[in-house]
Formats: C-alpha cells, sequence, structure tokens
C-alpha cells in the first residue's frame, strides 16, 4: 500500500502543485481543507492536469480549531503542512495573520508527534529569513532569522517567522529536531492550476492588466511553484535534509526587469505593461491610495537574495529561471481569463 501524506492547504498554488507531485510519485494523499464543499473542485482540477485522483481523500480542518487534527493524522507517514495565510495588504489587525499562522503550526506538529510520523515537511517563508536586518543588500542563509525589532517587519513576515520558529521549539523540546525541515522560498511563480490567481500571480497580473502604469524601484526573489513543489516532495524522504531549513530562490528581479520580460514573450501585452521607473518620492506618493504599494514601501531599493545551495543539492537538478516563472505566470492568467 503506498504510503499516506497529510497534505494541508491542498487547495492553495504552492499545495496543488505539491499534491500533483505527490500523486505521480505513487503516494497516497489525504488532502486538506476548511470546507469539504471545496473538494470537488480540487479533484478535478489535478485531475485535469494528469493526477491520479484515485488516491487522493479529504479532511476538513482548520488552524483555529483542535477538531480533527488527530484523525486526519490516523495512518499518516509524513505531513506536508503547507497551510498558511498569504497577503500583499497587510491588514489592519496583524492578529489576523499571525495567529492562524502559528497556531495551525502548532496543531500541526503536535498531532504529527502524537501520530509519530516520520517527517514534517513546513512551508516557512524568506521572510522568516531576510528580514529586520541593518544591513539588507546580501545573501542570506539558512543561519538568518528575520529580526522582528526591525523597521521593516510586517504582519505576513511576523507571522511566517514566528509559525517557523515555534515548529522548531515543539520539535527541539519533543527531542525530534530531525522529524522537521522547512522550506523557505523568496516570491513563488509559476503556471496556475485553476482559475484562482492566488496573491503572487496577482502582482503578475498588475502588470499585464496595466494597472501599474510605472514601476515602483521594488525587487523580488523570484521562484518557480514547481521547484518549490518538488523540493517539498524531495525533502520529505531525503536523510541529508532532516533539521534543516532550506532557502529556496533562482533569482532576485525588479518589477522593471519583469516587465521587460513580458513585454519579450508577450508583445501584445506591451502597451499595458509599465515602461518606466517610478521615482520614490511618487512611489510614497502613490501608495496613498494603493495597499498593496504602501505594505511593500520598505521594499523601495532593497534588493536581497537567498543562498540556494542546500535546497538545490536535496533538488538534484538545476531550478527553473525566474523569467521562466514570471512567463508561467503571466501565460497562465490569460489561459485563464483572469487579465
Amino acid at each position: 500500500m503506498a504510503d499516506l501524506v497529510l497534505l494541508t492547504g491542498i487547495s492553495g498554488f504552492l499545495g496543488g502543485h505539491v499534491a500533483l507531485d505527490l500523486l505521480e510519485a505513487g503516494y497516497h494523499v489525504r488532502g486538506s481543507v476548511r470546507d469539504l464543499r471545496k473538494a470537488d473542485k480540487v479533484r478535478q482540477t489535478l485531475a485535469r492536469h494528469g493526477a491520479d485522483v484515485t488516491r487522493l481523500e479529504f479532511v476538513a480542518l482548520d488552524l483555529l480549531s483542535d477538531g480533527g487534527w488527530a484523525e486526519a493524522m490516523a495512518g499518516v507517514r509524513y505531513l506536508q503542512h503547507t497551510a498558511s495565510p498569504f497577503v500583499t495588504t497587510m491588514p489592519r489587525d496583524r492578529m489576523e495573520l499571525i495567529r492562524p499562522a502559528v497556531e495551525g503550526t502548532e496543531r500541526a506538529l503536535e498531532a504529527a508527534l502524537a501520530a509519530n510520523v516520520e517527517r514534517v515537511v513546513l512551508t516557512s517563508s524568506m521572510a522568516a529569513i531576510a528580514y529586520g536586518h541593518p544591513t539588507s543588500q546580501r545573501d542570506f542563509t539558512a543561519r538568518d532569522w528575520t529580526e522582528l525589532g526591525g523597521r521593516d517587519i510586517t504582519a505576513y513576515t511576523e507571522s511566517k517567522t514566528r509559525a517557523e520558529r515555534r515548529a522548531w521549539e515543539i520539535v527541539d523540546a519533543a527531542g525530534r529536531h530531525d522529524l522537521l525541515v522547512t522550506v523557505n522560498p523568496s516570491a513563488i511563480l509559476g503556471p496556475l492550476l485553476d482559475d484562482d490567481p492566488g496573491t503572487s500571480a496577482a502582482l503578475v497580473g498588475r502588470l499585464l492588466n496595466g494597472s501599474v502604469p510605472a514601476a515602483p524601484r521594488i525587487a523580488f526573489g523570484v521562484v518557480d511553484v514547481r521547484d518549490v513543489a518538488a523540493l517539498h516532495v524531495a525533502a520529505m524522504t531525503d536523510p541529508e535534509a532532516a533539521g534543516h531549513r532550506l532557502p529556496i530562490s533562482v533569482d532576485t528581479l525588479t518589477l522593471m526587469e519583469m516587465s521587460r520580460t513580458l513585454a519579450k514573450a508577450i508583445p501584445e501585452r506591451r502597451g499595458k505593461l509599465p515602461r518606466f521607473e517610478m521615482p520614490n518620492w511618487m512611489v510614497r506618493l502613490y501608495a496613498i491610495f494603493d495597499g498593496d504599494v504602501r505594505s511593500n514601501l520598505n521594499e523601495l531599493g532593497v534588493y536581497k537574495r537567498l543562498d540556494a545551495t542546500e535546497a538545490r543539492t536535496v533538488l538534484g537538478r538545476p531550478l527553473l529561471s525566474a523569467d521562466d516563472a514570471v512567463i508561467a505566470s503571466a501565460r497562465s492568467l490569460l489561459a485563464e481569463n483572469l487579465v
């Protein structure tokens, strides 16, 4: 019988790709959703992309509720915990992001320990590594942790940092450090599986639809969702990954560089794409009217990079290019009529 994997957040952008890779590798997948009414759509989406959904089942789990976690973990060999809230416009109440991220991680790790699973792979983020530091324009590694007292800390970076730190605290208190692997990606782009653009791809959509008249001087680390998903699956069984953090990013691109890439790949959209960079003073003025921009003002002129050496080793192949990820997002958005 195939090994059973509990995958939280299966209806998400990354979760769907992890499910595809797990099913292709022959695992039985138990996917969690907050509402079981989502299950049919997820099943149909994965089947449309070639998955054998006869090895797929669903459970209802809520990051903020104890109900169902013990039952969901029954018979599970591996846990993939990808579920966590993600937004680009920060909420007024920071706890809207922090509480579900931290409490969901606690519930997932404690249930996994009680069930004596073999490995937990937790989706963390570059947000738990590269923020709050006095010098931000450098290569960040798995040894770095976001400093929550820094000036560029948003509710999202705090939520990811607190959730990952809590995960390590739980496994270390149990004497099971090697139970856990965390994957710390930069901004995840790449092909969509359905008509939900998610958060990261929505940024590409804004470039394509003309709603960004000029590009703020903001840069993002970029990685393809297909590589992040494959790393989650590889880290689940690689003995060298046990007890490690795995930062993963292939390149850092400014919004203007993304726009130039899209103009070459999709010339029919050239007229909608920003053609010049916006001065910082203008960005600050524009941010008064745009919540996404306002939430990223601390990123102006900052160029962060991740050292993905260990992730590449675990993955065992080169990473897809950042341009490929950007273009794949754009083509998916157009194919799904989301632009």
